[in-house]
């Protein structure tokens, strides 16, 4: 598959159709009720306690898989505290049938630590800085037919302070979208709205040539999928007045204080377990005490079940 197209199949799961095809309205408000029922307005109501990560009980498992069924996301406290094995996320992301994670540049056998870091290059990129990281999905600038689908996290240390997390599900921002104008989507579905410029090293070596496409598509089994960031000099958009608006009304919806955007800090033992969900993170400072760390692990998969 080409950096420029993206996958057109629509799945036969719903009997309807596919929400997310604009055509169908039908489809996308059946779909539309059933997703906005009960849905989690708190942080607190995503988070679930759990004994030992690398073994779920079957209720454990239950709670997080339906939770990431209705948000795309979970987030589990666990009782390993600041023990360093990365076993820990390893064996939970098995247990929803994810056995291979990306292993993307400064990764560890698929699983990266996030820590400030000191060697030259990976202080060239900011995940590995304490500073603030601006909305995006993960992996935004990969080919389409290597897209991030699932995204774990799990923290070992929390720093001093800072470095809270804000997460939105990606279907809230199609659905804000779409009802604002369903044009927004058709548009932001094209496969060239988006292109993320060459990563060229210091030196002028090219570690990632240009990339093209979506924003949203849809798998071939018929899930929504999201690539965005906020960092203006990571993107360069289509120049169509109606793909300026679609952004602008994206943009402003992340910096809303809507209750579908959660906030938090994850400390020790804890941990995120999403389909790579819209997040950021904010500038932290550390003490001798307090270094930060968190693994993170990306999937090409979504998470089982959901």
């Amino acid at each position: 598959m080409s950096s420029t197209q993206r996958p057109n199949h629509i799945s036969e799961k719903y009997k309807l159709g596919s929400p997310f095809d604009l055509d169908n309205d039908a489809a996308y408000h059946a779909w539309l009720e059933n997703k906005m029922d009960d849905y989690p307005q708190e942080i607190d109501d995503i988070i679930v306690e759990i004994n030992d990560p690398r073994k779920l009980t079957t209720p454990e498992y239950k709670v997080i898989r339906d939770l990431v069924k209705k948000t795309n996301m979970a987030i589990y406290a666990g009782k390993t505290g600041d023990d360093p094995d990365k076993d820990i996320p390893d064996k939970l992301a098995q247990q929803f049938e994810l056995f291979t994670p990306d292993d993307n540049r400064g990764a560890d056998d698929g699983i990266t630590a996030l820590r400030v870091a000191g060697d030259e290059w990976r202080s060239e990129y900011i995940p590995y800085t304490n500073k603030p990281i601006h909305w995006h999905t993960d992996g935004y600038y990969n080919t389409l037919d290597h897209q991030i689908n699932a995204l774990f996290l799990h923290c070992v240390c929390p720093a001093a302070s800072g470095g809270e997390n804000a997460l939105l599900d990606h279907e809230i921002i199609y659905i804000r979208l779409r009802q604002q104008n369903p044009n927004y989507i058709r548009v932001l579905m094209e496969p060239d709205v988006m292109m993320i410029p060459a990563n060229i090293n210091k030196d002028g070596e090219e570690i990632r040539p240009d990339r093209y496409g979506p924003v949203f598509s849809v798998s071939p089994e018929g899930n929504l999928h999201m690539r965005y960031t906020a960092r203006t000099r990571s993107i360069v958009w289509k120049d169509d007045p109606l793909v300026k608006e679609a952004v602008a009304l994206l943009h402003d919806y992340l910096h809303t204080d809507s209750p579908y955007i959660y906030r938090g800090t994850l400390q020790s033992g804890q941990g995120l377990i999403s389909n790579n969900v819209l997040h950021d993170r904010s500038g932290f400072e550390e003490d001798d005490e307090h270094k930060r760390l968190l693994y993170r692990m990306r999937y090409y998969q979504r998470v089982a079940n959901t």
